[in-house]
């Protein structure tokens, strides 16, 4: 008996689509031996100790993103991250083998600045920043009179911290040290 002309293809056709739709379903219709099941459970044991281990490092990934998409204030933002920094830098000595105390890693939020270059970065930028009294912080660090109102911007000490209100002044009024020349 012969198979009527142009039916090879729908034969050949039929038999692709079955086991490509074998294929597919086989995991969806579930027949998993318990050997592969007992795999997996080990594979993922496995990968929870990295999990744990990382956890503080996974922990200021979210407060960094909740922070950028404006869930987190800024001060919540602060004490947390200060908080899983010592954490993180804790758990990543442990698992080096050095052993260091949470507090001994950082003592307060300059410290945890001062490991990190772009938070250092940030700090110097914000610390070099000049204030008009009448016009809020300047944009120019290195102006000596505000732009806006043209009023003489103070400096501080860098000996002392002491504020110097007087233009020209060449010796600071606290400690008596010589300012830089203008």
């Amino acid at each position: 008996m012969a198979l009527p002309e142009g039916a090879m293809p729908l034969v050949v056709g039929t038999g692709l689509v079955l086991g490509a739709l074998t294929i597919v379903l086989s995991p969806l219709l579930g027949t998993s031996d318990a050997s592969s099941e007992s795999g997996n459970n080990v594979a993922s044991a496995k990968a929870r100790p990295e999990e744990t281990a990382n956890s503080a490092v996974n922990a200021l990934r979210e407060i960094e993103f909740d922070r950028e998409t404006g869930k987190l204030s800024d001060s919540d933002y602060a004490d947390l991250k200060q908080r899983y920094t010592r954490e993180a830098l804790a758990e990543l000595r442990a698992s080096d083998g050095t052993t260091a105390t949470v507090d001994s890693v950082a003592a307060d939020a300059a410290d945890i600045a001062s490991l990190d270059p772009v938070e250092a970065a940030i700090a110097r930028a914000r610390a070099d920043v000049r204030s008009c009294g009448v016009c809020g912080p300047r944009p120019e660090p290195d102006a000596t009179y505000c732009s806006s109102c043209g009023r003489y911007l103070p400096e501080t000490c860098g000996s002392c911290g002491t504020t110097i209100d007087l233009v020209g002044s060449r010796f600071c009024s606290g400690c008596g040290t010589q300012l830089a020349a203008a």
